[in-house]
């Protein structure tokens, strides 16, 4: 029988060891062993016995058979954080296509340099009566008044912290060292794990629920009571009170034993949610997220391992919390797109958030104003439970919403960036001593051309996308290829005023301050919060009424609370809605708008906001408007229906990436034509599949490095996977290593 070989990793935390090992399998293992597993291995020079977890099997020796060392013994699967981890890990690399070290590093991230803190304390090792007798020889003695200093308190009491004396009495280490060595005391060390939380204004607040909120409540701790653990979606207008029912459910769970994780979409949003946490549950809730530094993520991990934290909050890396119970997983603003990981193995939160909650016997609680159409198409098919908030806590309604066409606005001679009627509501706001906000919608945006005067984007014939403009002077479709030369006049009115949306945020606060002398300002975007507290400064500074205006990109939309902001003004909500490439690009435009608008009017008093569109007849905009989401979701699911896009169908994106282009092309090119030999052979219409491509990603090259995909369409997930397995099997064949393969389910855009 052909000899087998494992890859085993012996420590993935370690910088060292997050390698694989190859051992020899034992006859008596082949049958058993599989990737994931925990084994016994001889390591080092010493062969000490060590545990390790099997990463890959192969009957390939990648060095020479006489000395390699035989796996010594498997290791009975517990139910450790470790092994729940590994679980996690096994799945995220069966469901989402990576190497088990890529989803091991993801899981388990590799530890960073970091000096361990400890807290030191100084005990008394002898007698009082033997200290007493200390103190008399060193009072005697003139150069030994820091020596009698310790020895006094040492006596009056048997446990003093480190630092205190260090700082507080003026005593030097050499000193302590000396009175360690006679044996008169002893220094004790301890893990001293840092907490990020540096907060102090704690105040305990437990609102009186709404009878909706109760009702979620009431529903949620019966099921959970009851043994039952779903997943549930609340779908709650903005400031319908769902940060309320998410601190009552995890107090209720977190009394009941468990741990929670809340995620968060973005950073800039950790501060004020940590803050109504904190409030709740104190020194138990702890932050995770990458302005920490390695020392402090390595602490919070251990803090949770050890118990001394209940609620971890964070964005999608905060699911790999090391907690022994999880009880429940909070995902706030579920629809956001920043919980689809960008690198290997490209992971979605939401889905890995249930396999978690799985894995450890947990509820997942879903929330949103907007929804994304994943998560509405499961719950309409029962596969989650919905909720629903439709009214404001505040008693208020939403605010009211002006759309204005940019057309007209140019037709009567505005080409300022500022409508007139934007001009009037801020002049009012102003005046009023009240808070405004400017949106501008600009991330993500590809440099697309509009007409000025009839609203005409310039398109593909072949597909309904916008036509990137590029350096070359020309026009491309990164769909099919089609190209055309750069126009001068729009080819549907004849207006020379068709051009890119060149305005970014420093423009609008330079262009406002112009308007408006004496106006105070703050910007946030990509260029004010690059520092560790830079979000936190920003939104104090706002929250604490320091400016009248808040200018930024789609991180002053999410989530924020300010009760003074009555108005909210979206300088082009068009950026998002005419981005290339993007099939989801109505749902992101629509749930930006209705996350923008509900800014406005979050307290006592009224709202208003101004969307301004070239395109204002556009349906995303109209619901948006109207805050309607059914209308849009109906509007929506059938155009996703129509083109096979999920959460209709499931689509799996296949990259290739290469130095030389034409042997990234002949690669993406044998990979679909085995692809399409699957295809052939599915009969049933639920396992059928569909092959688009290969064609050049829509950014072609980066850093010198090609870039070529083709697309599956599949009505199943599962029939992707096994997709994605042939995929694996096929490219272990290729012997070219500057060829990198890459998966991607469900993209969030086409590539």
């Amino acid at each position: 029988m052909k000899e087998r070989y494992a890859d085993i990793i012996v420590d993935i935390t370690h910088e060292k060891l997050d390698r694989p090992f190859q051992y020899r399998i034992p006859e008596k293992f082949r049958d058993v062993l599989e990737i994931g597993m925990r084994v016994l291995v001889p390591f080092g020079n010493g062969n000490k016995l060590t545990e390790g977890y099997c990463v890959g099997i192969s009957e390939t020796c990648s060095f020479d058979p006489t000395r390699m060392k035989d796996i010594q013994g498997l290791v009975q699967k517990g139910v450790s954080v470790e092994d729940k981890l590994m679980e996690l890990a096994k799945w995220i690399r069966r469901n989402y296509g990576s190497t088990m070290i890529q989803a091991l590093k993801t899981v388990l991230p590799v530890k960073q340099t970091a000096k361990q803190l400890e807290h030191r304390t100084i005990c008394a090792a002898m007698t009082r009566e033997e200290l007493i007798s200390l103190l008399g020889e060193a009072e005697r003695k003139k150069n030994q008044v820091a020596r009698a200093r310790l020895l006094r308190e040492m006596i009056s009491q048997e446990r003093i912290p480190y630092e205190l004396v260090t700082s507080k009495l003026n005593v030097s280490a050499s000193t302590i060292n000396s009175l360690v060595k006679t044996g008169a005391i002893r220094v004790e060390s301890s893990p001293d794990y840092r907490n990020p939380v540096k907060l102090t204004d704690r105040e305990e607040k437990r609102a009186v629920l709404s009878p909706e909120q109760e009702k979620i409540v009431r529903d949620f701790l019966r099921d959970y009571d009851g043994g039952i653990r779903a997943c549930y979606l609340i779908h709650g207008i903005t400031g319908s009170g769902k940060t309320e029912v998410y601190m009552r459910l995890i107090e209720e769970v977190v009394n009941r034993g468990k741990q929670a994780i809340v995620l968060i979409p973005e950073i800039a949003l950790t501060y004020q949610t940590l803050l109504r946490f904190y409030r709740r549950f104190g020194d138990r809730v702890s932050v995770m997220n990458s302005t920490l530094s390695p020392g402090e993520k390595y602490d919070q991990c251990e803090r949770a391992r050890r118990g001394e934290i209940d609620v971890i909050i964070g964005p999608r890396s905060a699911l790999f919390t090391p907690f022994p119970n999880i009880g429940i997983i909070v995902m706030d603003e579920e629809h956001e797109s920043s919980y689809k990981s960008e690198g290997t193995p490209k992971y979605h939160a939401r889905e890995t958030a249930l396999e978690v909650a799985r894995i450890h016997g947990a509820s997942v609680v879903l929330g949103s104003a907007t929804p994304s159409l994943e998560a509405y198409f499961r719950a309409k098919q029962g596969d989650y439970k919905l909720f629903r908030l439709d009214r404001r806590l505040t008693g208020g309604s939403l605010p009211t919403v002006h759309v204005v066409d940019l057309r007209e606005e140019l037709s009567a001679g505005n080409r300022s960036i500022f409508s007139r009627k934007l001009q009037e509501l801020l002049a009012d706001r102003l005046n009023k001593g009240q808070q405004s906000m400017l949106f501008l919608n600009r991330r993500g945006y590809a440099s697309f051309l509009s007409c000025r005067s009839c609203g005409h984007v310039m398109k593909c014939p072949h597909c309904d996308v916008s036509l990137s403009e590029h350096t070359d002077g020309r026009l491309w479709c990164h769909y099919c290829g089609y190209f055309e030369p750069k126009p001068t006049k729009c080819p549907e009115c004849g207006s020379k005023y068709i051009l890119g949306f060149k305005a970014g945020t420093q423009q609008i606060e330079e262009k406002l301050k112009e308007m408006f002398p004496g106006v105070r300002t703050l910007r946030m975007d990509g260029d004010t919060t690059r520092t560790k507290d830079s979000y936190e400064k920003i939104l104090t500074a706002f929250a604490n009424e320091e400016a009248d205006v808040l200018i930024g990109t789609q991180m002053i939309v999410k989530g924020h609370d300010f009760p003074k902001v009555t108005l909210v003004g979206v300088i082009a909500a068009d950026l998002s809605l005419s981005a290339a490439s993007d099939y989801r690009a109505g749902e992101r435009t629509f749930q930006l708008l209705t996350q923008a608008v509900g800014r406005a009017g979050r307290g006592i008093l009224p709202g208003e906001a101004v969307i301004q569109t070239y395109q204002p007849e556009h349906y995303a905009i109209q619901c948006a408007a109207a805050q309607d989401y059914e209308s849009f979701y109906e509007e929506e699911i059938l155009y996703r229906d129509l083109g096979g896009y999920p959460p209709c169908a499931h689509m799996l994106a296949v990259q290739v990436f290469s130095r030389e282009e034409e042997a990234g092309l002949s690669l993406a090119k044998r990979l679909a034509d085995v692809v399409k030999s699957l295809e052939q052979g599915d009969m049933a219409s639920a396992q059928r599949i569909t092959v688009l491509g290969p064609a050049k990603a829509s950014v072609g090259k980066v850093n010198d490095i090609f870039r070529h995909v083709f697309y599956v369409k599949a009505g199943e997930y599962e029939r992707l996977i096994d997709v994605k397995d042939v995929l694996e099997e096929r490219w272990k064949q290729e012997t070219d290593k500057n060829l990198m393969l890459q998966f991607d389910f469900d993209p969030m855009n086409l590539l």
